[in-house]
């Protein structure tokens, strides 16, 4: 049987700002042909079921009707490569990395496009249906376990460092501090890379005990040593692994009242 160069692609994503930036990622790649784009699931599940794509970009979190669960709803045996998408779900991510199948975690570049691209090119030269249907169902299973197990039991972040990833401890992150497109996080002298924002790795530590102390960088509070000021009454945060930060002006009366509260007597 001989398989067409070109791949005709679906994609699902309730996010505007995300459906475009991967229909302009498409648009730039010669053998991948949009045949249809949808904000919501019904509409896409329907459309897959009657013109099954080669390729299918699914938003794992997508109005009443999960990916995951409109990813169970499709047929088997015309079963696309999948290509989850997803803003910071890292127990999502953690399964990812030990399956067959693939991921973008927003927000990506043309380079992490083109990488998953490449990848996806490979598996459909080399899977079948049954594979792929095999593969999907363990990395859905995987997901939905870890979706259920209670927040404390599962404190794990997936990051990079060089060309390698690390599930970290989200207990032991100490800083988080926005970098481009991506977040730095500090485990003792240790440094890792993530790509998100810092809004979403706030929300992943919200387990912690955190506090934002510039636009740009948030404190687990946890690892603070040893607390100064500067002359203008910034504060200076010296970390467990030895990290100095320092607040900006437009925090300082959020960190002032943070440490107000921990002194002896405070009401």
């Amino acid at each position: 049987m001989i398989v067409s160069s070109t791949m005709e692609v679906v994609i699902v994503d309730d996010e505007p700002s995300a459906r475009r930036t991967l229909r302009e990622c498409c648009a730039r790649e010669s053998d991948l042909h949009l045949v249809g784009e949808f904000g919501e699931s019904a509409g896409a599940l329907e459309a897959i079921r009657t013109r099954p794509p080669h390729l299918l970009f699914l938003d794992i979190q997508i109005d009443a009707l999960s990916g995951i669960a409109l990813a169970r709803a499709l047929d088997p045996e015309t079963l696309p490569l999948i290509v989850f998408v997803t803003a910071y779900d890292n127990y999502a991510l953690e399964a990812f990395e030990v399956s067959a199948v693939d991921y973008l975690l927003k927000p990506f570049d043309d380079d992490r496009f083109r990488r998953t691209l490449s990848r996806v090119r490979r598996r459909r030269e080399a899977q079948t249906a049954v594979d792929r249907h095999r593969a999907l169902s363990q990395v859905l299973t995987q997901i939905e376990r870890t979706a259920r197990m209670p927040a404390g039991s599962r404190p794990r972040i997936l990051a990079e460092s060089g060309s390698r990833m690390h599930m970290l401890d989200i207990a032991q992150v100490e800083v988080a501090e926005a970098d481009r497109n991506y977040v730095k996080l500090i485990v003792g002298r240790e440094v890792y890379l993530t790509r998100s924002t810092l809004q979403q790795a706030e929300k992943a530590l919200q387990s912690q005990s955190t506090l934002r102390i510039s636009r740009s960088c948030v404190v687990n509070m946890s690892h603070v040593r040893e607390v100064s000021r500067t002359p203008r009454g910034d504060f200076i945060l010296v970390m467990a692994g030895g990290t100095t930060i320092t607040s900006s002006e437009g925090y300082r009366d959020v960190v002032r009242e943070y440490f107000a509260r921990l002194k002896f007597g405070a009401s």
